[in-house]
């Protein structure tokens, strides 16, 4: 789409976790947050913890999801909503192509309102 805004970046820590007490769409290779952001356009950012791999594996899943970002926030993003990707283990490993219908599905659900149920929390000691 020639006349779509290109998507901002969100770069400071606080609105990362304010994503989080949006809506959460969880897939096979991430989870998806979006928060409105009251009309301060398309935004995204991309996160992966080090529990996934190594610093190599990390970048190159970001890399992905950046560009499928890029290239379909502006077709089916929810207006003036940060969108928030957390890789998942098994992500990095994914055929592009169902990573790509997988977000389009994630982001049509996030323009319908439908989240996913809140996460159960753990119970037993951490990790």
């Amino acid at each position: 789409m020639p006349g779509a805004a290109k998507p901002a970046v969100l770069t400071r820590r606080s609105q990362f976790l304010a994503a989080n007490q949006g809506l959460r769409v969880a897939r096979a290779g991430f989870v998806l947050l979006a928060l409105a952001n009251g009309n301060a356009g398309l935004r995204f950012g991309v996160t992966v913890t080090k529990r996934i791999g190594n610093a190599v594996v990390r970048n190159r899943m970001k890399r992905r999801f950046r560009a499928l970002l890029r290239e379909l926030l502006p077709l089916y993003g929810a207006a003036d909503h940060d969108h928030v990707l957390i890789g998942r283990e098994g992500g990095v490993e994914r055929d592009f192509a169902a990573l790509r219908t997988e977000l389009i599905a994630a982001l049509e659900r996030v323009r319908a309102g439908k989240g996913d149920p809140p996460r159960r929390h753990r119970t037993g000691p951490k990790k």
